[in-house]
């Protein structure tokens, strides 16, 4: 199933019609401008990205990141997580172009923190991980 996006448009190519209203026994003239409408169908089930919230996932691609406080850079590659949301959708299942539509929280064990183990999120696209089985 796929989603129907609508947009209205004004065309400034098209010829402007001139209508007449009355208005308290005096008429005036107004320029109007005619409308298109577009329709975008989009491609994936909403339905579909919304069942992986929660799944455990694992980077099967090489990927660094350079955004977690105190450490230079972390290789993401095999490490697991879990997903905490899909961004590509806001309020109401209104549907955004996201880059990097799912937000993955991360555990590193290896890396100690001021409280711990690690913690982070990373942003990811579905191409660079695979879901794992629940055990």
């Amino acid at each position: 199933m796929s989603s129907i996006s609508t947009l209205a448009t004004p065309l400034a190519f098209m010829k402007k019609t001139t209508t007449t209203r009355r208005n308290n026994s005096s008429s005036s003239s107004s320029r109007s401008r005619r409308m298109m409408t577009i329709r975008c169908d989009v491609e994936g089930e909403e339905g579909e990205s919304q069942t992986k919230i929660g799944a455990r996932v694992r980077v099967k691609v090489p990927l660094k990141v350079y955004h977690v406080p105190k450490v230079p850079e972390i290789d993401l590659t095999g490490r697991e997580g879990h997903i905490k949301q899909n961004v590509s959708f806001w309020k109401d299942n209104k549907r955004i172009s996201a880059n990097l539509p799912y937000k993955v929280e991360f555990i590193a064990n290896d890396i100690q923190g001021p409280r711990g183990p690690l913690k982070f999120v990373a942003h990811l696209r579905d191409d660079e991980f695979e879901e794992l089985l629940s055990e």
